[in-house]
């Protein structure tokens, strides 16, 4: 894996894996800890080379971070300070996954090890560790140790142990690129231009890497990059000129175009005026309008109603390991009631906000049954002016192993080759 090839690896030096360190510590330590880290001034001032080499080793690690764990708990006979722990982790993935020569990835941890003066007592350790696990190399892609046990445990009482397999299995990939086309024409030569296939739905994928903005059609317009999966919740709503819709929680905003597109007058919502500054920018390179707002979904004044209402409620993300492994790890137990417990409230705010005859799209990028299944059962004994709208096998481009018996849509993370961010997606619709 990696943002640049493996040769390139070897140039990068101390600074680029103390940033590495510095990241992977953040990500471990809480939910939105690695892209506030690789956001920071001090990440920025790198050298690109350094900041590639910085993202490619923090992602490696937390791709394989189980078997990394593994590994390293038969070495140790006591857990190691914080930083020590951390390097040795980053040791691992350079030498088993980026493939860094053994002597660069054992002397460049070692060096980072000295580093720091309260851990110079650790370089010992750290070398025999390491040299010791180049000797009796581990497994770092046995697909039982890949995902949080926790985690893991979930998804085989869930979706049982073949799926949660297969699902452990798609981490250890590093994702292709999605992008969602503004039109339907000229899907043909993009996908030449961008060496790229056209999935279910019309969604490109290419294995193109680097600087997306330098890529052909970005500055035409022509596309935005969006997961598959992602793109399926906006495909199933009926709108199009003369109609209106509502993008709860719109940022960052692929769905919100998604909507714009059909020629549909849409407000797209959300309480981060930071993250709808993005927004604003998209639409504004794919030649699109939107009334932008900044506000609270649940407490929005606005009594507006609309013919098509979209819900893209907050989660716990664990739909989304595959771009962001850090989920994985960062999520805990108790994040899943405290979700449940808002998107309830946001589902019902959001009820009053659809005209009589209208859509509700509700989804999540998540993984768990509480906030996806469960939300449409207690959602459905709780209203007596909406009914399931029951999606077809293959709507939206969905694949079609992924509709559950009520017409809700159960999206796995191997339910496409090569992978696909994980999502639960139901159609309402109001009565008359």
């Amino acid at each position: 894996m990696g943002v640049t090839e493996p040769s390139e690896f070897d140039l990068a030096g101390l600074p680029a894996r103390r940033a590495a360190l510095d990241l992977l510590t953040a990500a471990l330590a809480r939910r939105t800890g690695l892209e506030e880290a690789a956001s920071s001034n001090a990440f920025k001032a790198l050298e690109p080379r350094d900041r590639a080499f910085a993202r490619a080793l923090v992602l490696a690690t937390l791709r394989h971070l189980g078997p990394i764990d593994r590994a390293l708990d038969s070495r140790l006979r006591k857990e190691p300070p914080e930083n020590v722990h951390n390097i040795l982790r980053l040791g691992l993935a350079q030498a088993f996954v980026l493939k860094t020569p053994p002597h660069a990835a054992v002397g460049t941890s070692v060096d980072l090890v000295a580093s720091f003066k309260d851990a110079q007592t650790f370089k010992g350790l750290t070398n025999a560790i390491l040299r010791g696990l180049l000797r009796e190399p581990p497994d770092l892609f046995d697909p039982e140790a890949l995902a949080a046990p926790w985690l893991m445990a979930r998804w085989q009482a869930a979706f049982g142990p073949e799926a949660a397999l297969a699902m452990a299995r798609v981490f250890a990939e590093e994702p292709a690129t999605d992008l969602t086309l503004l039109g339907e024409g000229g899907a043909a030569d993009l996908a030449i231009e961008l060496d790229a296939t056209i999935l279910t739905g019309g969604s490109l994928r290419t294995a193109r890497r680097g600087d997306v903005s330098a890529w052909p059609g970005f500055e035409e317009g022509q596309w935005w990059v969006q997961d598959a999966s992602a793109a399926v919740p906006a495909r199933l709503l009926d709108l199009g000129p003369g109609k209106t819709g509502l993008d709860l929680c719109a940022a960052p905003g692929g769905k919100t175009l998604q909507m714009a597109a059909t020629g549909a007058e849409i407000v797209a919502l959300d309480r981060s005026s930071a993250r709808l500054k993005r927004v604003s920018e998209n639409l504004a390179r794919m030649g699109l309008e939107a009334e932008v707002v900044t506000a609270e979904a649940s407490t929005w004044s606005d009594t507006r109603q609309f013919d098509a209402v979209l819900l893209d409620a907050p989660c716990s993300a664990t739909g989304t390991y595959r771009r962001n492994p850090d989920v994985m790890w960062a999520a805990r137990p108790g994040d899943i009631p405290a979700l449940a417990l808002v998107q309830a409230r946001l589902l019902e705010s959001a009820t009053d906000r659809v005209k009589p005859g209208g859509q509700l799209i509700y989804c999540v990028c998540s993984l768990e049954p509480e906030e996806g299944e469960a939300q449409v059962q207690a959602f459905l004994s709780r209203t007596t002016t909406f009914s399931l709208e029951p999606i077809t096998a293959g709507e939206g481009g969905s694949p079609v192993q992924s509709r559950l018996e009520n017409g809700t849509l159960r999206i796995l993370p191997h339910h496409r080759d090569g992978g696909t961010d994980g999502f639960f997606i139901a159609r309402f619709r109001k009565a008359s």
